[in-house]
């Protein structure tokens, strides 16, 4: 491997930070980007809540086998339940994100560098992920639920049919406060997300490009970004993401606490059972996050501002 000056090092960081011709992106380029992601990758999420709300732990039936049961059972759209609302979620959690990460990561450059350090971007990409968190926080209950339906009996289901009728059932039935149930763990896990995807990724890049030298802003580069950024992500977070599930699934008036909740999957399943879901949750985090960066940097240096407009 061949030794890289501080001035070559600094020229192709410079280089990734803005992008071949000089764009930044715009503030709702990642709402569009993880819309755009999630209708491919939904049916790895609705399997990855089927194991996270039952009592199966992680690999005690194969993830194809129990997938197929599922399809035979409920048929192969049932794959898609929750679609509308995890597209709703994507447009609010994931708009407001990537849109105070990117204008952000643009302001807080100062004069004598070329990229925020990465204190700072964890910081920023952590207070991103908890805004976002909560805006999404009813969108996501509205998901959980639509995607257990294929676990439950029919007299059991709740057929909301839409995201935008489930939160009126849920506003009619169960009031404000049930819309923001399980937010603590959200918001928790929003930050671990962000921080493993905002952050990470761009360090990534900034590794592969600068210390290895593999290229400025192509289409590899972010493939291989996306991919270690999205295993750091579910690493950090799958324990808060298995707790927010149990507890965005839960209804009426025996809710769980956090704490009870912690202590039920304790008891029940071990340690292991704060990574239920983990091999679905990994595989469809890897590709949901290359879909989600592959599409947004084709966004940012097609559709970007110009960087010396702003």
């Amino acid at each position: 491997m061949s030794i890289v000056t501080k001035t070559e090092l600094k020229e192709q960081i410079t280089s990734v930070s803005s992008s071949k011709d000089g764009h930044v992106a715009r503030w709702y380029f990642g709402g569009l980007a993880s819309t755009g992601a999630v209708i491919v990758t939904h049916p790895l999420d609705t399997m990855k809540v089927y194991y996270q709300t039952s009592g199966q732990l992680p690999g005690s039936q194969g993830l194809i086998s129990t997938t197929l049961r599922v399809i035979q059972t409920n048929g192969f759209l049932s794959l898609y339940n929750g679609i509308s609302a995890s597209m709703l979620r994507q447009m609010t959690y994931s708009t407001t994100r990537f849109g105070i990460y990117e204008v952000m990561k643009q302001r807080i450059v100062s004069k004598d560098e070329t990229i925020p350090p990465l204190y700072k971007r964890v910081l920023l990409a952590g207070v991103s992920g908890a805004i976002g968190g909560l805006f999404g926080v009813p969108a996501d209950i509205v998901n959980v639920r639509m995607q257990n339906d294929i676990k439950l009996p029919v007299g059991m289901k709740r057929n909301y049919g839409n995201a935008f009728r489930g939160i009126y059932i849920i506003l009619q039935e169960e009031g404000i406060r049930a819309m923001f149930q399980g937010s603590s763990m959200a918001l928790t896990r929003a930050v671990l997300v962000s921080i493993g995807q905002l952050a990470m990724y761009d360090q990534f890049k900034y590794f592969f490009v600068g210390t290895l030298k593999m290229g400025n802003d192509d289409v590899k580069t972010h493939i291989l970004s996306a991919t270690f950024s999205s295993i750091t992500s579910t690493a950090l977070a799958q324990p808060l993401d298995v707790l927010k599930t149990r507890l965005m699934n839960a209804s009426g008036p025996g809710r769980q606490t956090v704490r009870e909740c912690i202590t039920e999957v304790y008891q029940t399943s071990g340690p292991l059972g704060f990574y239920k879901g983990f091999a679905p949750a990994l595989i469809r985090l890897v590709p949901h996050t290359i879909l989600v960066f592959v599409l947004f940097e084709q966004l940012r240096i097609r559709f970007g501002i110009e960087k010396n407009r702003n």
